[in-house]
């Protein structure tokens, strides 16, 4: 009896230190659709810009400091994944991580409804199987660099990273 719990805790221990290993991840540009500007074929004016990589940026330092991710350089893919829509582009976030060898392609888009309206989603998929690991998504309010910062890491702390909700290991 005494060697089956032996068996047991040293299971335990090599499936713990076996799901503590990190996982490779291709985290793309976020993306922002504002369907409160009249030209909806106007390019994104330079503050929202600024707001898209500067959440970008966060997401990748977020994630890298949880040990659950190391961050995967998607410079060879850059230009074509910021030519494309990543969120209906037919699964080319999958393609671009996996020619990158990442484990997961992590997308990110903000929906502008107007300047009180927004909702922020990041979405996590297989970047072998297309097959979606975790999607969060929050609703912010105001336009701000506050804003949309609080809300990344309300959704990085509270969803991608919960133990009950988040990426499993």
């Amino acid at each position: 009896m005494r060697g089956c719990a032996v068996l047991i805790v040293a299971l335990l221990s090599l499936a713990s230190v076996a799901g503590a290993q990190e996982r490779s991840a291709a985290i793309f540009d976020f993306e922002l659709n504002d369907t409160s500007r009249e030209n909806q074929l106007a390019p994104i004016d330079a503050e929202h810009q600024a707001r898209l990589a500067m959440v970008s940026a966060r997401l990748r330092t977020r994630l890298s400091e949880s040990g659950r991710f190391s961050v995967t350089d998607i410079a060879p893919v850059a230009k074509e994944a910021q030519a494309s829509n990543l969120q209906s582009c037919g699964g080319c976030d999958v393609s671009l991580a996996d020619k990158v060898g990442a484990d997961v392609a992590i997308t990110g888009m903000v929906h502008k409804v107007s300047n009180l309206i927004l909702n922020m989603r990041i979405f996590v998929r297989d970047a072998k199987t297309g097959n979606n690991l975790a999607v969060a998504q929050a609703s912010m309010r105001g336009d701000t660099d506050e804003s949309w910062n609080r809300t990344l890491d309300w959704l990085v702390r509270n969803r991608l990273l919960a133990p009950d909700y988040g990426v499993r290991r």
